[in-house]
């Protein structure tokens, strides 16, 4: 959690000149068309231009489909790489890409009014969305559009480029064609209640259908699929269809698959409406050394820092700092965990860290990440898991491991998350599919907001950490990004000592909470709406807030627990 990570941020005028749009896009009419061509790279570099120094190369991994434009900035050169489409005069087009790199820009030129583009600030390790939107000059029959990258930054990608807008008469890729019936279907992760259904993907596929028992149950982007809610002890046969814009392909062989007889397990009391999360540190740095029972009652979520990686891929152990915390003993610390569950608290363990090294990313290490996570909720009591993974994680096997241990667990698991910053600054980064494919099993995200620097809000402008406007704008991201109200949490620093930067009194924190909620003590960021389930809040950490004499949790958890 306490982790400063320096960004490379352009400055706040770029930001506004351009920036992130990964939540907006323009609405396409019903005559609009994709007036660019080979848009997604699957016939190679066809209709594009490239810069001579760039060594543009149209492969794979892709966002979809089997290629993806990959070009490198070379001295001088950006690595450009354009077409020239054909446009209506007086007409609005809006291009978008999937792009992943640093400063990654795609635009327009020679509209005839004014010339758009839009860039990703900073690096980023997975797919992000761009969107420009431009209006063409009256005698504009022709525009250049273009994707390129920036001087001395590493290659970049770029998929599933469009621009569309109205049909200027000019050639254009035909239509999709059906897709074809999966492959590969088969049955793991069998538990008393779920089971995991994976494919082999179709290429032209924009997602897939689940059928059960003839009857379509799920519809996901891609594999694979949990299908949960099942009878312990009970048959179940599958069926899965792909589809794209041209319609519904055919189904798939069918698949069987049979779940286990069940082991429920003991259930954790239920999460309050309104929580407090606070992150426990299982070693001295400074702040007070605690015991569970130490730490304050206004904490509801009480997060134990952190699992420990073991040699086994994906799989975690947990070893209590029994030297570091004053002779503190596991039996002890069990029975603490007990007495916060009969407290009505949930105490649940955190897997990352600014030092954590655990990597999921296959099915094996999802796998094992659940059996271990479970195994250790088991032995010692905790009731979920918190992802805490500052380095990055794989969206498509955290979901997995995720829901996998749902299965094992049952209802009364609690999982948490606290991305940085810039990991939920758009729906198409890492952390923000991750939240969105548990979002039927997750409890709260609470991002950490600090030690990031200035960052984009929902509406686009750039507002400064360490503000009510940087906590709320930059919440409302994840507030009409898809997450529930119930699912966010404002995560800040109980102390200045407790992270690098960012750090705000409890009253900031307190009037954000009353923004959000009730619509008072704003600042200049106002929300359009309220949202009164707004989980609450959270902080690094439960001793560094003992430090300052719990002044924090007896600010802040009042006010959470008081939210409407």
């Amino acid at each position: 959690m306490n982790r400063l990570r320096a960004l490379a941020l352009l400055g706040a005028a770029t930001l506004t000149a351009g920036g992130l749009t990964a939540l907006s896009a323009g609405t396409a009419r019903a005559a609009d068309v994709d007036v660019a061509r080979n848009g997604g790279f699957e016939s190679g570099l066809t209709h594009w231009t490239c810069s001579p120094g760039s060594s543009a190369t149209a492969s794979g991994p892709a966002h979809t489909g089997a290629a993806a434009l990959r070009a490198a900035p070379s001295g001088l050169d950006n690595a450009r790489c354009s077409q020239t489409v054909t446009v209506k005069p007086n007409s609005t087009y809006t291009i978008a890409a999937q792009v992943q790199g640093s400063y990654v820009y795609v635009g327009a030129s020679g509209t005839g009014t004014q010339d758009v583009s839009a860039w990703t600030p900073g690096s980023g390790g997975g797919w992000q969305r761009l969107s420009a939107t431009f209006t063409t000059g009256p005698n504009t029959t022709q525009v250049t559009v273009y994707a390129h990258g920036w001087y001395g930054q590493p290659g970049y990608a770029v998929d599933e480029f469009s621009v569309v807008g109205p049909d200027g008469g000019g050639p254009t890729d035909p239509g999709p064609s059906l897709p074809g019936a999966p492959a590969g279907a088969a049955v793991s992760g069998q538990s008393a209640n779920s089971l995991t259904l994976s494919w082999d993907a179709v290429g032209g596929a924009a997602g897939y259908h689940v059928y059960q028992d003839g009857v379509r149950v799920r519809t996901v982007s891609g594999p694979p699929a949990q299908i949960t809610g099942l009878a312990a002890s009970t048959s179940y046969s599958f069926r899965v269809s792909a589809y794209n814009a041209a319609g519904e392909g055919p189904q798939s062989a069918p698949v069987t698959g049979t779940t286990t007889g069940g082991d429920p397990g003991t259930p954790g009391p239920p999460v309050p409406r309104h929580a407090l999360t606070g992150y426990w540190q299982n070693f001295d740095n400074g702040a007070a050394v605690q015991r569970l029972s130490d730490v304050s009652p206004q904490y509801d979520i009480i997060a134990v820092s952190f699992a420990d990686a073991t040699a086994t891929p994906g799989a975690i152990t947990f070893n209590l700092d029994s030297a570091g915390l004053g002779g503190y003993t596991v039996d002890r610390f069990k029975a603490d965990i007990a007495a916060k569950k009969a407290a009505g608290k949930s105490v649940i363990l955190s897997i990352g860290g600014e030092k954590g090294t655990i990597t999921v990313n296959d099915a094996a290490s999802a796998a094992n990440l659940a059996d271990s996570a479970y195994a250790l909720m088991r032995e010692y009591g905790f009731n979920g898991i918190d992802i805490d993974l500052e380095n990055g994680l794989n969206p498509t096997y955290m979901t997995q491991a995720m829901r996998a241990l749902s299965a094992k667990a049952g209802p009364s698991l609690v999982i948490t998350m606290a991305p940085q910053t810039i990991d939920m600054q758009s729906t198409s980064g890492s952390y923000f599919r991750t939240a969105l494919n548990i979002k039927d099993i997750l409890t709260v995200v609470n991002m950490q907001y600090y030690n990031s620097g200035s960052m984009n809000g929902c509406d686009g402008r750039v507002y400064s950490q360490g503000s009510v406007d940087f906590l709320t704008a930059l919440a409302c991201i994840q507030l009409e990004g898809g997450l529930d109200p119930s699912q966010v949490g404002i995560g800040v620093p109980a102390s200045p000592s407790g992270a690098g930067s960012g750090y705000v009194s409890p009253t900031v924190v307190n009037n954000a909470l009353d923004c959000l909620t009730r619509g008072t003590n704003c600042g200049t960021f106002k929300p359009s709406k309220t949202y009164p389930g707004l989980r609450g809040a959270m902080t690094w950490s439960t001793n560094w807030d003992a430090k300052a004499g719990n002044a924090w949790s007896n600010a802040v958890g009042p006010k959470v627990h008081s939210l409407p």
